[in-house]
């Protein structure tokens, strides 16, 4: 069977591994940036690091033991993923800088016929999406930013050649990326405004730099490292349904620990969330907290009114001059791989198909769509993303093995059985207190469905994906 990977990220690679393995080698992964990755070729922000520790976030076919910190960085990440692709003979399938623009499914034929930028074609049997969720830089709808005259990037496609030093600049947004290069950029900038919709609840993180020594002990014997791994995983199952209270009250009581470091308390009474913890994305830091002691940081929790052609205008008329403004507004997490024109059976767009927010049946399979496979689909989100891919992966696996030993043209979830699924998961979500407390977070659909969450363990996960139950899709 031929194979379209779209996507060169952690799922990419991962798939691209395994297809080698198993003797699936007609497969090429269609990737718009210029290099393997994924999230970590693209974002590129001063600061930016992962906020699963290293231990864990590695594949378990290649375990790195000799990561810088407890929390590797972008550019060690990057560094790691171009290094799997390359070791497992992925890298020679992959095709760079080729956006795709549509997929459509040939029900006569049984095929997928893929189209890129580069007006290049491709036909596969199987068709699989590995865009993930953080792919699509959100921009915020404000009055006036186009007619602002000085430099403007999202966070997720940092302009390295732009000189901060002495600028007056505002970030938009305080979230994620901003909790991580908002510190960074301060050093150098003349003025920071950070300008804050909700606060976040932010943990600190035990991340002191290893020393050679103990990175030289690590590489000869991995096995306090994997130990650690295992005791990690551990706790992540434990605690990634919110279901323990006094979990997430001891959550809350490091958060405002965290907070005590703010030195004005006006400043550290808007930095306090008032929603509970878990009900936005939890971040880590060491720094952020610590650098609004500094004066030429200032945050701004005043609404924007709009945007001039040299400033950030706020809500009760206070025009502050920028000349660079960062949006870190996060991305379209809610649509997959809806971010592709992707048409399946009877010309149905995945777009229209998905109008009550993106469903998939284990975050792989969706009604409509046969052979189509997701890794990183819907409600997939929680844990660690690694482990998570390659469980999809082997699920995935199975399916096209089945498929090939059998003649099997063409494989489709049942609708009952997606249905059926969806209903379970979404009952388990409404059963999470704090993911239906009211925070501006990025897990629910326009219509109010929280399509991002898995709400259950990564081991229930790779329990429900490894065992099939053949009578729950259609072939022909």
């Amino acid at each position: 069977m031929r194979v379209v990977i779209i996507g060169a990220g952690p799922g990419g690679i991962v798939m691209g591994k395994r297809l080698l393995e198993e003797g699936f080698d007609e497969f090429v992964i269609l990737e718009a940036s210029d290099d393997v990755g994924g999230t970590w070729n693209l974002n590129r922000y001063p600061g930016c690091e992962c906020d699963v520790q290293s231990a864990m976030y590695s594949f378990t076919f290649e375990f790195k033991a000799d990561w810088t910190k407890p929390y590797g960085r972008q550019p060690e990440i990057l560094a790691y993923m171009r290094d799997v692709a390359e070791k497992y003979g992925v890298t020679p399938h992959c095709r760079f800088n080729d956006r795709v623009t549509s997929a459509s499914w040939d029900e006569a034929a049984s095929v997928w016929t893929v189209t890129t930028e580069s007006g290049a074609g491709f036909q596969a049997e199987i068709l699989v999406s590995a865009v993930g969720m953080l792919t699509h830089p959100v921009w915020p709808e404000i009055e006036g930013i186009d007619s602002f005259e000085g430099a403007m990037f999202h966070s997720a496609r940092w302009d390295w050649s732009h000189d901060f030093a002495g600028e007056r600049i505002g970030v938009i947004g305080s979230a994620a990326s901003a909790v991580q290069f908002v510190p960074e950029i301060r050093k150098t900038a003349g003025q920071v405004h950070l300008f804050q919709r909700t606060p976040n609840w932010i943990l600190p993180k035990e991340d002191t730099p290893y020393i050679e020594a103990e990175l030289e002990a690590f590489r000869k014997d991995p096995t306090p490292l994997l130990e650690m791994r295992s005791d990690i995983e551990g706790r992540m199952n434990r605690g990634m349904t919110f279901a323990l209270k006094d979990l997430l009250e001891l959550s809350e009581k490091y958060g405002l620990a965290a907070l005590s470091v703010v030195n004005d308390p006006e400043v550290r009474a808007k930095l306090t969330p008032d929603h509970p913890f878990g009900c936005k994305r939890p971040l880590l830091s060491n720094d952020y907290f610590k650098a609004f002691n500094e004066r030429n940081l200032e945050l701004v929790t005043e609404p924007i009114a709009r945007i001039t052609n040299n400033a950030v205008v706020t809500d009760d008329g206070v025009e502050r001059e920028v000349d660079l403004i960062v949006m870190a507004t996060g991305f379209a997490a809610t649509k997959f791989a809806a971010t592709v024109d992707i048409t399946g059976r009877d010309g149905v767009s995945i777009v229209d198909a998905w109008s009550e927010g993106a469903q998939a049946y284990l975050g792989v399979t969706t009604v409509g769509f046969p052979n189509f496979f997701m890794l990183y689909g819907p409600n997939m989100n929680n844990g660690s993303i690694i482990r998570m891919l390659e469980y999809q992966t082997e699920h995935v696996l199975q399916l096209l093995h089945r498929m090939g030993a059998e003649g099997i043209q063409t494989l489709e979830v049942k609708p009952e059985v997606m249905e059926s699924y969806n209903v379970d998961v979404q009952a388990a979500i409404d059963g999470i207190d704090v993911w239906n407390a009211d925070c501006n977070g990025y897990y629910r659909a326009p219509n109010g469905r929280v399509v991002t969450q898995w709400p259950f363990s990564m081991d229930d996960y790779k329990r429900r994906s490894e065992v099939i139950d053949w009578a729950e899709f259609s072939t022909t």
